[in-house]
This record gives structure tokens, sequence and C-alpha cells, in this order.
């Protein structure tokens, strides 16, 4: 156990830092308002002559501790654990509620739970809140709800703990984890009335912390009681973090990569460190015991009762709205599973190959079946000896996934697994394949896509990518928009996958950084291929390869090397467009609508970006709400220039003088 006496500079050092608290001491901790020992806990808010009257209490380890390092702007991971019991008043109303605060300094004004007041020069904090009032302003669900708050007391994601039946106000010792990890920019949540770790957290939230903290923050506990009345106590606490420096920490490791723990294993790194201390602090919660404070508890759920009952009725309206909150940083109860490997190896008769229906550069991809979830598409990735875990498939595929809400048209992630050297992400299963197999594979006339079939897919691409392009609170770019990821149900309803080289980025003005140039020769955009930075112009791009490969039923690239971009250019050059349509429909289709999607198909891959639609106004063009704007009546020739040297160079085969240069920095990419 740390003590007083421990030297401050220890606490400076981005190194594994554990805090472990079974029993709490005055020498590890400064309360501050209310706050006081009582019951081998601490107990924040203390009950008042009247319910008006407000009682607020925070607790504190003594010292700061450090979480971004400077010079390379990265937050250190963390873990915590902690046990608290939320005991309300039969004749007030409940307190604010409970949070876990990590925050740039412990002197502040107050907010609701005693957060920190937003100013100028205000606080900056990261708070779990287990709220137990509800507060219309503050953008709360319900009044029984776990949520993320940063630098705001209003919530970041927020998810309603009735859900995962859990009520914060019952009285019960209740066990919480909370795990950030940089390497993904994820912080999840887990809440449970035992002392074993759920399977599936609470709640899930994509967020860097890197633009959040400060170098020094303080770690520990707030809660306030506004104008009702309850005790919050805090029975059992453990916090550690752990550094970047794989010098001193191996937190890169074969086996973990910042996903994989075992049980309740809170040992990141495998170091010497957690694993003793896992050893000697497993201890026994502790019961409050006391018999009046029983009787008491016994009260307060008989009182909760009515409460119950008028909060089952709320429930249904309370999840509609929140199934109608589309924000990427939000997870609804609805997260994916972690599995076993043999459940994995049971699900595809141990990655029999018989079973194998997809294979790419970094995964393959089994049938399987759950008892529990049907048919289902397992996705085994590759392991690489060398794989640097922060720049991986499967950590890139996994932190996306799981970060935003669900949509129809995109492929749902239902569970995941990470066991020993296993990487498995298991998706629902789509019978009718990708795209690409369906579009060309040797068909009979009867078995080819109709022309309807056609729209459909086209318009579920384009609502798949505006969600993640514009609805989302952190933009996505996915970055390999092919036929080979746009995947089929069984109504021929197509939902993207393979978020494998997805870019996350906090809003749509982020500053793009260059890198190598990811994805499939026959859908890069010709800026992307010589900048290496991606843009949703780059994903508009290859949105508009995939239209033309759905209109004219060729390949982005055939064998003879013929390019469809430069075939329907040609066409378009000639004034002869409609034969560019299939002509394995024979005619079945509208040739008013097949000149459409082949011109919108070619506004999308101009080769001026800046010139490109946004996939929402090609969406609109394609329902007929937007007229189609005028083509060059030849392929317009792309200069690209760099800024140094003096000279340029050319991308086309046609030259217009009439289009402007397109600039951008050279790079070793071209």
């Amino acid at each position: 156990m740390l003590c007083s006496s421990l030297p401050p500079l220890f606490f400076f050092l981005l190194i594994p830092s554990v805090l472990s608290f079974p029993l709490f001491s005055s020498d590890n901790l400064t309360l501050y308002g209310d706050a006081f020992f009582s019951h081998k806990a601490i107990t924040l808010t203390t009950h008042q002559p009247t319910c008006s009257s407000s009682s607020i209490g925070r607790a504190f380890f003594i010292y700061p501790l450090r979480f971004l390092d400077p010079q390379t702007n990265s937050t250190a991971s963390f873990f915590s654990r902690f046990s608290f019991s939320i005991l309300s008043s039969p004749s007030c109303p409940s307190g604010e509620g409970l949070a876990f605060l990590i925050a740039s300094s412990t002197h502040f004004p107050a907010l609701s739970m005693g957060l920190p007041q937003p100013s100028p020069n205000s606080t900056s904090f990261l708070a779990v809140e287990f709220d137990t009032n509800f507060d219309p302003s503050l953008g709360d669900i319900n009044d029984n709800h776990v949520a993320l708050d940063v630098n705001s007391a209003s919530s970041f994601a927020s998810v309603d703990a009735f859900s995962r039946g859990i009520d914060l106000k019952s009285g019960k010792l209740i066990t919480a984890w909370v795990e950030y990890r940089h390497a993904i920019k994820m912080l999840s949540v887990w809440l449970a009335y035992s002392s074993t770790r759920p399977s599936t957290p609470i709640l899930v939230s994509q967020i860097d912390l890197s633009e959040r903290l400060e170098d020094f923050m303080h770690v520990g506990f707030t809660a306030s009681n506004g104008k009702g009345s309850s005790d919050y106590l805090v029975h059992h606490w453990q916090f550690t973090t752990f550094g970047h420096d794989s010098r001193s920490m191996d937190v890169i490791d074969e086996g973990d990569c910042f996903l994989c723990y075992e049980g309740d294993s809170t040992d990141f790194g495998h170091g010497s460190n957690m694993r003793v201390n896992e050893r000697k602090k497993k201890i026994k919660e502790m019961a409050l015991g006391l018999g009046g404070l029983t009787a008491f508890v016994v009260s307060v759920l008989a009182a909760m009762i009515v409460v119950c009952v008028f909060l089952t009725r709320k429930k249904g309206v309370v999840r509609k709205n929140m199934e109608q909150r589309q924000s990427c940083g939000t997870q609804t109860s609805k997260v994916p599973t972690r599995l076993s490997l043999s459940e994995i190896k049971s699900a595809t008769m141990g990655f029999n190959r018989d079973r194998l229906v997809g294979e790419g550069a970094s995964a393959k991809v089994y049938k399987g079946y759950l008892p529990f979830g049907g048919d289902v598409a397992v996705k085994r990735f590759q392991r690489q000896k060398d794989l640097n875990c922060l720049h991986n498939p499967f950590a890139t595929e996994f932190a996306t996934m799981v970060g935003y809400l669900r949509h129809k048209n995109l492929v749902q992630l239902k569970g995941w697994c990470c066991e020993g050297k296993e990487l498995v992400l298991v998706y629902e299963f789509l019978p009718n394949g990708s795209l690409n197999k369906v579009l060309h594979r040797n068909f009979n006339s009867s078995m080819v896509l109709s022309w309807r079939q056609r729209e459909n897919i086209v318009l579920g691409v384009a609502a798949a990518l505006i969600y993640l392009h514009e609805e989302c609170e952190r933009q996505i770019i996915h970055r390999d928009v092919k036929s080979c990821n746009i995947m089929l149900d069984a109504d021929f309803n197509a939902k993207l996958g393979d978020f494998g080289l997805a870019e996350v980025y906090e809003h749509s003005c982020s500053r793009r950084e260059a890198t190598i140039p990811a994805g499939t020769m026959g859908y890069l955009a010709p800026e992307y291929v010589y900048s290496g930075v991606p843009t949703v112009k780059s994903d508009v791009y290859s949105f508009g390869v995939v239209v033309l490969e759905v209109g004219s039923g060729r390949k982005p690239v055939e064998d003879d090397g013929s390019v469809v971009v430069d075939y329907v250019w040609s066409l378009w050059e000639k004034g002869k467009l409609i034969e560019g349509a299939d002509p394995r429909l024979m005619g079945k289709y509208d040739a008013v609508d097949m000149e459409r999607m082949l011109l919108v198909g070619l506004l999308c891959v101009h080769p001026d970006q800046s010139k490109r639609p946004t996939v929402r106004e090609a969406a609109r063009m394609l329902n007929k709400e937007a007229a189609l704007p005028l083509l060059p009546p030849v392929k317009p020739r792309l200069r690209i220039r760099p800024i140094s040297p003096q000279t340029h160079h050319v991308l086309g085969d046609c030259l217009n003088t009439d289009e402007p240069p397109y600039f951008t920095p050279r790079s070793h990419f071209y």
C-alpha cells in the first residue's frame, strides 16, 4: 500500500503506477467537503436536515499522476476497479449521483455531482458518472444511467443501467471497472453486482484522451446530493496506469496488443508488479453488516418498488430515444460479446477449410454457427511476429466497429475473441456473400442481379457512407470501399464492412496526416495515391468506381488491363454512354436511369476532387432529387504539381486547358 512518506517524484515518471485501497487510510487520500471515513469506506455525502440542503464531497489520491507524455503526445492507458453503494433516503428524492473523476485540479467550483464548472480557465477532467438524478438540462436519459463526461457536465456518451439489470439506487454493493486503452483510443465501463467482471461492457466509447487530458491529473471520486438526499459510499478502489515505454514495460506483447485480458485480470503488460498486486489484493468484498443499516436498506428497497414500476413504464420511451441518438462515440447495450476460443473453434469446426468463405491479406473468413447467435461470419486475423499492435487491422477494425452505433447498411459486429495467439471478430452472416462475387461470377441470365437490385445496392452503400462521413460525431473515412467489402443479405440489401483500414477523425475539419496509400488499385483516387492523405473525397472516388462497376458489370481492372473508369469516360466522349450498361441485363432496365447511374459514377470519379459531389449529393442525384451537373465533353487531365522542385506531373490521357491544375505536396508515394 502506498503511504504519505512515498516521494511525489515517483508519480512523475511515465511508468506503471498502482494504487490499491482495500482499506482506506488518511495517509493515502485527501478528503474535501462533506466526505469522511466510515465503516472502512469513504462516505462522500451526508444526510441533511432538509431535502433542499446540498451536500458535496470528494476524495482524491494525495499525489497527481502523470497521464500525458508531452514528447509523444500519448496518454497513458489506465484501469480502475472500485466498489460502491448508494443509499437513498425514503423521505427525500435521490441525490445527483457519484462519479469517478480524473481532474487537473482538486479545487474548483462545482456543478452536478460536484464536477468542475466550465469556465475560460476551467479544470480539465474526465468523469465516469453513476447518475441517480434526471436533469433534462444536462441531456440525462433517465435517473439511473452510466455516462462519460469530458470537460462538461453534459454527457459525451451514456447508457441506461436498467438495460443491464443494474439499479444504482438499490443499496446493493456494485462493482465497476473503468478501462482506457490508448492504443485503440477506447474507454470501456463494466458494471455488476458481483466481483466478477462481465464479458460485455455496459458502455464503450471511442475517444482520444491525448487531446483532453493534461500532463498531470488527480484521481478520485466526487458526489453530491443537490436537492435530494443519498449516502454515496466507496468501499474498495484499485487504480493502475500503464506508460508507453516498452523498454520499462512490455505493453506491446504478442498475446496482448492492449486488447486481450484473461477473466478479471488487469495485467495488460504482463508486468511483475501487476501480477504480485493481483495475488495480494484479491480479497473478499466487505459487507455492510450493521443491523440498523440493513433495516434502512430494506426500507429503501421497499420505497424503490414504486419507483421501479414508474421507470419500467418509461423504459420503452427511453430506449427509443437512445436508438435515435446517432453518435459515433455512444454505445448502447447492443455491444459485441467476448467469446472464448473454444466457442469459436466449435462454431467453425476447428477453422475447418470447408467452412472458409473468404480470404484477404490480413484475415480469413469462416462460416460458423453459434447456439445463441445462429449463423455468423468468423474473421480470423493472421498473427505476425513483428506486427505493430498499434497499427494492425484487428485493432483498427475492432476499435472502429465497437465505437459507433448500429446502421442497417453496415455489417454488424456480434462478438470477438482475443485468446492466446488468436485474434477473431465475429460478424453477422450475410448469405449472398460479397457484391464482387455476385456481380462478376459466371451466371446464367436468370441469376444476374436485376436493375432494381442494383439500384438498391448502390443506394445502400451510399447510405452507409453518408452515415460515416456526416452523421457520426467522429467522422470515419473507410479507405477501402470496393465490391469485395460490400456484403449482401438474403434480400440483396447492401452492407458495408471491413474497417481494417478505416481512419477516425474527431470532426470533419481535423487535420489529415499523410499515410502510405492503402486500398485496392482501380478504386484509389489519384490525389490519394500521390499524397497519401485520405479524405471523404477519396472515399467518394471509390464509391464512384463501385457505381460504374454495378452499372456496367465490368471489373475495376479487367484481366486485359482495361480500367472501368477509362472505359466509361471513353463512351461518354463518344456520346454512347448507354452502351456501358451491363449486357447481361439484356436491356431490362430504364435507359434514362441507367445513364443517370453511369453519369453519377463519372462525377464521383472526376480527376479533380473539388468537382466530385459528396456521397449525400450523389444519392440525391440517383434518387432524382437533384439535377445532374454538366460533365466536360472529355475526361479532364489532372495536373499534380509538387511544391518543390518546380516541375509538375500529369495524370490522365486527355488535356482540357479550361481545367485548373491540382496542387498537392510532393511525397515519396508517387
